[in-house]
């Protein structure tokens, strides 16, 4: 008997060398992590689109764009972490958090933004052109000082005023191509900042309870689960309304108009429902429906593009 529970749980070679690399893996796990992949996934998908939008660029530029982009925006995500520590330490979804587990420190996660905030610069400065990369490293200070340092802890309106600073990705995809920006990069620019507000809204009324222990004053813990709701709606039109300009000052075709307003009427449609709802049910398909929109949305201007 003692021979068999000796054989069962003896390491093999193999698991030995697992157990052995596992601590470099959950490190590098949890570096990886403070970058945001998640989130970072549909910037660079807005920031390839735009760059196709805005002209023919080489596969070696989208690239090095992308590359910086990555490192501006997984920078500022690492400082977040780094600054938000108490915050998530007191919300479930981010509880274990690699700042807020203790597997990494506040020191080290700042370390690590502000060294990815360097590279993406000199990166952007050296292989795209200066505009691009004074754009990225805006979006980064504005993520960062702007929104985690200042609004998200101070007012209700943190995601409004703050939504600025995701919104810089098409300003650098069309600077990174054009070289300087013109109308068309702006609507872009005011399209992802209109979007910003119902979509995290949506997810703030799923996470109302977490945004209230952690006392982050988000909309739906300020004012309430039904004004949240009505704001969501009304962001949702003036973003409908948003789209229609880049068609109507002539910078997209017939291709796009047709995505818009479907989209867009999808958009409204899931937004009245929420309204109407308090279950929970319409606040996450609305939030899901939200990342699909601007995803599509976006696609949508490069098809056109390539159509025109």
């Amino acid at each position: 008997m003692d021979a068999g529970v000796g054989a069962q749980t003896a390491p093999t070679p193999t698991a030995a060398a697992s157990a052995q690399r596992s601590p470099a893996m959950t490190v590098l796990r949890d570096y990886v992590t403070l970058t945001k992949p998640k989130v970072q996934s549909l910037l660079l998908f807005i920031t390839v689109t735009t760059m196709y939008v805005a002209g023919d660029p080489s596969i070696g530029l989208v690239f090095l764009t992308c590359l910086g982009g990555a490192l501006s925006a997984g920078g500022a995500g690492a400082i977040n972490h780094a600054v938000d520590r108490d915050i998530d330490r007191k919300m479930v979804r981010t509880a274990d958090r690699p700042v807020a587990g203790g597997r990494v420190s506040s020191t080290a996660a700042t370390a690590f933004g502000v060294l990815l905030g360097c590279a993406s610069f000199v990166l952007l400065s050296l292989t795209v052109n200066p505009l691009a990369a004074a754009l990225s490293l805006s979006g980064l200070l504005g993520y960062v000082c702007v929104y985690t340092l200042w609004l998200k802890r101070a007012t209700p309106q943190n995601i409004v005023i703050g939504g600025a600073a995701g919104a810089v990705p098409p300003l650098v995809a069309w600077a990174a191509v054009t070289g300087d920006l013109s109308g068309t990069a702006l609507y872009l620019f005011a399209i992802v900042f209109f979007w910003t507000p119902p979509h995290f809204w949506a997810l703030s009324l799923l996470m109302k309870d977490d945004y209230a222990k952690a006392g982050v004053p988000m909309l739906p813990v300020v004012r309430g689960e039904a004004e949240t709701r009505r704001q969501i709606l009304l962001y949702t039109v003036l973003l409908y309304a948003v789209t229609q300009l880049p068609f109507c000052a002539g910078g997209f075709g017939v291709a796009y108009l047709i995505a818009s307003m479907t989209l867009g009427a999808i958009f409204i449609y899931c937004a009245v429902r929420l309204l109407r709802s308090a279950e929970r049910r319409w606040a996450l398909r609305t939030y899901l429906y939200s990342l699909s929109y601007l995803a599509l949305l976006f696609l949508a201007m490069a098809v056109d593009a390539r159509l025109a």
